[in-house]
């Protein structure tokens, strides 16, 4: 195996902290004080030991530090010259503000993926097309209010929810807001700054009038379920082409979305019902959307999409350990969510590298696990991924007859 081609003079965890530019973590440092009477454990080593913990799943702080200790030959490689002891991560946790990390992540998000245009006009329906969803992390202290309701024994878990942005086509968060798992989905609504031209996919819990009449004066296209306690008052009743019926569509109807009696708060605005039966699940779902002009089997498929955020909330969850969290105050809770997001955000650019230049795809799991089991080797990453079978076959196993034996026969 040639050392030339699949070696490099730096560890896995280092070449992803390559990604991260030191300029910006020194500028966001003093932008939120980060390292505000600091005397060592500066919020660049916090960054590095909390990514160390995210990708090797750690469960505690004492498997955090002993494994930092037993990498500390290769740490001088990030620059960090001392591993830190227990209480002093622990007070960091708890005392660096977690806005440092969270500005850290969307400033990543935005340098790998880029900034959103003030138009997608002219761009494919799959490069406009965002999601919003939320996830829920249980947790087994109170700090955050939890949902749901009390146990028998008069106590609740507490929980933290991460309401999320995201762009089908990168298939990773670009907006996150963390919050108490008992705070309503709709909170989020007012934080989403679009483009216009945009197609925004949500599930009927984000159904908000005001700000969805928002978004149509602003070009911005939506679509989610209706709701059961929704008022509307049906205008026309569209002709069914029947190819969309033979695909499904039931129905094709425009509406006018609202209240009568509250349209001086929310203003009645024009809408569209579109009726639409899934043969493979037997259901049938009722669909709500402000654009006129896409076709009713369009808006079906469109909402389909909104599982893409399911399955990215799934990749998270099965690839980092959240069963346990290094501390028990809101602040520490949210630097490991964040930390965990900003793991997920630089395998998720690793993977998109890879596959841009090779036939066969790698999945997630499978460059998270590698990450996790080479994570201070000297392998290079990228060109191990290119090309792991070359590297297979040109192993050689040790001389076992040159190797000094433990026990004698």
């Amino acid at each position: 195996m040639s050392k030339n081609s699949l070696f490099t003079g730096q560890p896995v965890l280092t070449q992803l902290l390559s990604l991260i530019p030191a300029s910006l973590v020194s500028s966001l440092s003093k932008k939120h004080q980060a390292d505000y009477y600091v005397k060592k454990f500066r919020a660049s080593d916090h960054l590095i030991s909390m990514l160390f913990c995210a990708f090797h799943r750690c469960s505690s702080i004492r498997e955090l530090i002993t494994g930092l200790q037993v990498n500390s030959r290769r740490l001088f490689h990030m620059r960090m010259t001392a591993t830190p002891r227990r209480s002093t991560l622990s007070d960091a946790n708890k005392r660096r503000p977690q806005a440092f990390f969270e500005d850290l992540f969307h400033q990543l998000f935005k340098l790998h993926y880029g900034i959103l245009p003030d138009s997608l006009k002219g761009k494919k329906l799959f490069e406009k097309l965002f999601v919003i969803d939320s996830t829920t992390f249980t947790l087994f202290c109170d700090v955050l209010k939890g949902a749901g309701s009390y146990g028998i024994n008069g106590k609740k878990k507490g929980g933290a929810k991460a309401h999320v942005l995201m762009r089908v086509q990168d298939n990773v968060p670009s907006f996150v807001y963390l919050s108490a798992a008992s705070k309503n989905d709709k909170i989020l609504m007012p934080m989403i700054n679009l483009p216009t031209q945009s197609v925004l996919v949500m599930d009927m819990g984000y159904v908000k009038l005001k700000t969805m009449n928002e978004w149509t004066t602003q070009k911005i296209s939506w679509v989610t379920r209706l709701h059961p306690w929704l008022k509307y008052e049906v205008t026309e009743e569209k002709s069914v082409k029947k190819i969309h019926q033979e695909k499904g569509v039931r129905q094709d109807q425009t509406i006018l979305l609202g209240n009568p009696r509250t349209q001086h708060k929310n203003p009645l605005q024009v809408a569209r019902l579109v009726t639409y039966y899934d043969k493979s699940t037997e259901s049938e779902f009722t669909f709500l959307t402000n654009n006129l002009k896409f076709s009713p089997l369009t808006v079906a498929q469109i909402y389909k999409e909104r599982w893409s955020i399911e399955s990215m909330f799934r990749g998270i969850k099965q690839n980092f350990q959240f069963h346990n969290f290094l501390g028990e105050n809101e602040n520490a809770i949210k630097i490991q969510l964040w930390c965990s997001l900003i793991a997920h955000l630089l395998i998720s650019v690793v993977k998109d590298t890879v596959n841009k230049q090779r036939q066969r795809k790698w999945s997630f799991a499978n460059i998270a696990g590698l990450i996790r089991q080479h994570l201070t080797t000297y392998v290079h990453l990228t060109k191990f991924l290119l090309d792991p079978d070359k590297a297979l076959i040109a192993y050689e196993h040790p001389d076992i007859a040159q190797q000094l034996l433990l026990f004698k026969t």
